[in-house]
């Protein structure tokens, strides 16, 4: 369907992957395009709420139209968030960390956009994703994001021992996250279970002062002391 110049436009806002200064990571674009945003697609309106607070002060909040995207929102509602982009209204996604529609529910929403002929903007912004793959030392040249692993050991296991075949097999990084209460438990799986001249990135953190980004083999993350507990974690494995 091609793009309807009446349509409002989709634009897809990046936050702060943690608690910092929001203009310390972001472009000043962001904030003249929330400056000129009414309506918004969210994870967590109260979190979102503070962030646009935070990028605009003197931007009436009692003035915002915010819809809530999240787990337990029906596919059937998703259509309905982009109506005002219908009218003529531009709409914003912001997810709770990083970029929308990448390991977030967005993407959703900008399916639907391109099916309406509306246009999808994405902004510049931090992705732990990519900026964890930057730093890791890496084959940035093929690389694949897994999300999350199974939470069975069993399926884990498997799902390890695959990354690591396939990492092996093409010559590709492997990324992959878990969520952070569970952050110090992987890492133990992954150094039991893998190589151990299997390179591992472990980036944590990033961008904040705590921002810990390290790779070794496996055998030198064994008996190593760091602490991942409820900290945002990209690994990234290659093996040899």
């Amino acid at each position: 369907m091609a793009l309807d110049n009446k349509y409002g436009k989709l634009y897809l806002i990046p936050t702060t992957l943690g608690d910092v200064e929001p203009l310390e990571v972001l472009p000043l674009s962001i904030k003249r395009i929330i400056e000129n945003l009414d309506f918004y697609i969210v994870e967590n309106e109260k979190t979102s709420r503070r962030f646009i607070k935070r990028i605009s002060p003197k931007k009436s909040q009692p003035g915002l139209k915010i819809q809530t995207l999240n787990k337990y929102t029906q596919p059937e509602e998703i259509p309905t968030f982009i109506t005002p982009c219908l009218n003529g209204y531009d709409v914003g996604i912001i997810s709770e960390a990083g970029c929308p529609g990448v390991a977030d529910p967005g993407a959703d929403v900008a399916a639907v956009a391109h099916d309406k002929g509306i246009e999808v903007v994405p902004l510049i912004g931090p992705s732990s994703i990519l900026l964890a793959l930057m730093a890791s030392g890496m084959n940035g040249q093929s690389f694949a994001f897994n999300g999350y692993l199974p939470i069975d050991k069993t399926e884990k296991k498997k799902a390890l021992k695959a990354l690591e075949k396939r990492s092996k097999d093409l010559n590709q990084s492997q990324i992959f996250m878990e969520t952070p209460y569970r952050n110090d438990k992987l890492l133990a799986d992954i150094t039991s279970i893998l190589a151990g001249n299997t390179k591992l990135c472990v980036a944590s953190d990033i961008t904040l002062p705590s921002q810990f980004i390290k790779t070794q083999a496996i055998s030198q993350w064994k008996g190593a002391k760091v602490d991942l507990h409820k900290r945002p974690t990209i690994f990234i494995l290659h093996a040899q």
